[in-house]
């Protein structure tokens, strides 16, 4: 196919259908089971995203979580960000809360994102993504947290607002639970990557809902360092009272 037979917005929704379902495949086909699957299932999902980019959008750099970075994306207007997948461990479980972020970040903004949940057959992206409800008052605060190990973070913000904890499985699920109005936040601080946060940031600002780090900064992509160890996506209403209790200080705003 010719490159321009895809806009980004319906080349990124094939990307992400396209590699959730051959990880599916892998998962079925396979034979495999733990780690090894978790592997079979990265590399073939890398694989195949790699290719359909090089593809579709040879002129565009790539950061993915599956490749060896390059200083090239640095001096491109145009890098796709991609996990090929979200939750190696719920995946290779034979759960279904994990996912495939494709996002793409242009002239310094993200400018689409798409998470795949291929366990429910959904993807969701920032070109159609339907915008928050405002939450019902005085309804119980939903915080999703890892089915692990909450990270410590989670606690002060739990106290503050009496929330109930909702375990699940990887980053993108977590936020898009955010978005579909699961849960009402998502707050981590144990380490991540841009890879983790970026196609669904994308998506979670679409759909209007506060994106930032624990200390109320932007969310910085295509920076020389991937790493961005936390952040916070929740609704509007909850950005002040959330970023306060980590920060330590008195309640602020209402929740």
């Amino acid at each position: 196919m010719e490159e321009h037979m895809h806009d980004d917005a319906t080349l990124g929704v094939m990307l992400a259908r396209a590699a959730g379902e051959e990880l599916l495949r892998v998962r079925e086909v396979s034979g495999l089971e733990g780690r090894a699957l978790g592997d079979a299932g990265d590399a073939a999902a890398q694989a195949l995203l790699a290719g359909l980019l090089a593809e579709h959008r040879p002129a565009d750099a790539v950061l993915s979580e599956e490749a060896k970075d390059s200083a090239m994306r640095l001096s491109a207007d145009r890098v796709w960000i991609i996990d090929p997948l979200d939750g190696t461990r719920e995946y290779s479980e034979g759960r279904a809360d994990w996912a495939v972020h494709v996002a793409l970040w242009e002239a310094g903004e993200l400018v689409f994102g798409a998470v795949a949940i291929p366990g429910e057959d959904m993807v969701m992206d920032s070109s159609s993504v339907a915008t928050v409800p405002a939450g019902e008052p005085g309804a119980p605060v939903r915080l999703a947290v890892s089915r692990s190990r909450p990270p410590a973070v989670t606690e002060p913000v739990r106290a503050a607002l009496g929330a109930e904890l909702v375990a699940m499985g990887s980053a993108g699920v977590k936020i898009a639970a955010v978005v579909r109005g699961q849960v009402d936040a998502y707050v981590h601080a144990g380490g991540q990557y841009q890879w983790d946060s970026a196609a669904p940031v994308a998506l979670a600002r679409a759909a209007g809902l506060h994106t930032s780090r624990i200390d109320g900064s932007p969310l910085v992509y295509n920076d020389p360092d991937p790493y961005l160890p936390d952040l916070v996506v929740c609704r509007p209403e909850l950005a002040g009272p959330i970023l306060a209790a980590i920060a330590g200080e008195p309640h602020g705003g209402t929740a």
